[in-house]
């Protein structure tokens, strides 16, 4: 089972809908010991940081989450994905869970539209689990202004939007971030979200 955590700052019933469609047993929950028993986590998100930090931090999740991070897959979507990292500086200065090196920080606006929102092609860098199967001319929807600065080695895939924008991280072990949102990015994100699954024993 994946749990989908519940803190009320996510979008919860779109990511819930994709894994339903996909046959993937999954629940949303807000309680630790659901959290502990899962196979696999999500962390949703929408909004901006400090404000989810701070919902996280009401929930008394934080603790859980880092914990189980070390021992079964954990996927962060969109400021899902910005939580993971160390800091952000969206309004303020702001901690984050720490479980990837880097920070998030403003889309520069140097004659872009900002938020960043549509389809955007994939440039793989680092091997990635959630690739599997997909081929080299693949495209992720993005709703987001800030973007993660991560080191070489935690990047998977990026995008260009005036410059690089990171995608796809993860830390080389159990957690993964997408800035993107996959349950919103038709076959690509459906397959994405297929091979996390995998990762569980959740789908064969």
């Amino acid at each position: 089972m994946i749990a989908i955590i519940d803190y009320g700052a996510g979008n919860i019933f779109s990511v819930k809908n994709a894994l339903d469609y996909l046959g993937v047993e999954s629940k949303l929950t807000s309680d630790p010991t659901e959290l502990e028993a899962a196979d696999a986590l999500i962390l949703p998100g929408v909004g901006a940081f400090p404000w989810a930090m701070k919902k996280l931090t009401e929930s008394g999740l934080i603790d859980t989450i880092k914990e189980q991070s070390q021992k079964k897959p954990l996927l962060g979507i969109c400021l899902g994905m910005q939580l993971l990292f160390e800091k952000s500086f969206e309004f303020e200065e702001c901690e984050g869970l720490g479980l990837i090196k880097g920070y998030v920080d403003k889309i520069p606006d140097e004659g872009l539209v900002i938020p960043h929102m549509g389809w955007n092609k994939l440039e793989y860098t680092n091997p990635c689990p959630l690739f599997d199967g997909l081929g080299d001319d693949e495209y992720v929807y993005f709703v987001h202004s800030y973007k993660a600065f991560c080191p070489d080695e935690a990047l998977n895939a990026y995008v260009e939007y005036g410059g690089r924008v990171a995608a796809m991280v993860s830390d080389g072990k159990y957690v993964f971030g997408s800035q993107f949102h996959p349950e919103k990015s038709g076959r690509t994100g459906l397959k994405m979200l297929e091979n996390f699954a995998k990762m569980t024993g959740e789908v064969k």
